[in-house]
């Protein structure tokens, strides 16, 4: 089995498992059904454990070779490696917490890829903060917590065995819990339909005076619960990584037409040009390092994945804009990023650039 395991983002054996993603792609987008087979290849080869420590059963990854890694398999398949870093962003929160018993009980089951977790932490932190009531509460009980209402953008909510769950206590302050999807009062709707990566399954996950035990608590109950270690960034790496992986699929197409259409070897030199600076700065910034900020990286990562998508279905002319076609797909894909842990700044400064008033590449 050892000899199937990815032990670095060059190996041979990421191609192969990139090849595989990227031939099921499509008929992945026009059925739109849970990626289940693609989810146990990455599990079978490693990708679960790349970012755990070894002490914990991991690969012991580093940040930089992660995010290396997830831009091979996001250039081969968007849909299962955004459900493989909502996975990531729980079973980190699983990783870091002092609950040791709740890390023992769920940890082993989730690299091997026999359960699934997932996180629901966005009404935490850019989702329907703006209202005045918490949409998923928590009331403190002797023994926990007892959970009621919503969180409304967790992905894989209908398949997972666990989700990372965030609410707000009464008094205001936040807790983490990883809510087993078996206890009663737990339920996942059937998922809307996106206009791209559908099969993720991504919708609410309920909650009708859900009891939790104290022995699901990862974290809190706290002022910010997301201020700490369990925090993370929102709209951080990963997702920037998944960005300039689409744009790369794009860029590879617009190559292969580039060998027999002269004009478009210009814009295609100038796409790589572009793809190839954001790239260098956001592996700086897995390696520790601060060429630019984050938020600034992720606006330029949104604009060449929506710049080369539209680049790439320009290059197919007509055949692209048919179902089926991958253009088609990357440039649905490429919207995503407008919309999903999306922070202000970056939404205002993809809307700026869309407006024509200022450049996101100083």
């Amino acid at each position: 089995m050892t000899d199937s395991i990815i032990t670095t983002p060059d190996s041979p054996l990421l191609d192969v498992l990139c090849h595989e993603l990227e031939s099921r792609a499509a008929a992945l987008d026009s059925r739109m059904t849970w990626p289940s087979e693609q989810l146990r290849w990455c599990a079978a080869r490693g990708v679960n454990r790349w970012f755990v420590p070894l002490e914990f059963g991991g690969l012991g990854w580093s940040e930089l070779d992660t995010i290396r890694g997830y831009l091979r398999l996001s250039a081969a398949c968007l849909t299962t490696t955004f459900i493989l870093t909502q996975f990531t962003s729980a079973c980190r929160r699983i990783v870091d917490t002092e609950n040791g018993a709740i890390r023992d009980r769920l940890l082993a089951s989730l690299l091997d890829g026999s359960q699934f977790t997932t996180v629901g932490i966005s009404h935490l932190t850019t989702s329907r903060r703006h209202l005045a009531t918490p949409v998923m509460q928590a009331a403190e009980t002797t023994d926990g917590f007892t959970l009621s209402g919503y969180s409304p953008w967790v992905t894989g909510a209908n398949q997972a065995d666990s989700v990372v769950l965030g609410a707000t206590t009464t008094d205001g302050r936040q807790i983490l819990v990883a809510l087993p999807t078996n206890l009663p009062g737990v339920s996942a709707p059937a998922p809307v339909e996106l206009v791209a990566l559908t099969a993720s399954c991504t919708g609410e996950l309920r909650c009708e005076s859900v009891l939790v035990g104290r022995e699901y608590l990862l974290a809190g109950p706290a002022e910010n619960v997301m201020a700490g270690r369990m925090g993370g960034k929102t709209g951080g790496l990963q997702t920037s990584a998944l960005a300039i992986g689409l744009a790369s699929a794009a860029i590879k197409f617009i190559a292969q037409e580039a060998a027999r259409r002269p004009d478009l070897v210009a814009p295609l030199a100038e796409f790589q040009e572009d793809r190839q600076r954001i790239e260098i700065d956001l592996l700086a910034l897995a390696n520790g390092d601060s060429p630019c900020s984050n938020e600034s990286l992720r606006a330029r990562a949104n604009s060449i994945a929506l710049r080369a998508t539209q680049a790439a279905l320009v290059a197919a002319k007509g055949t692209g804009y048919v179902v089926g076609h991958p253009a088609g797909r990357w440039c649905r894909e490429a919207l995503f990023f407008l919309v999903w842990s999306c922070p202000q700044p970056v939404s205002t400064a993809n809307l700026c650039e869309l407006a024509g008033l200022e450049s996101l590449n100083g």
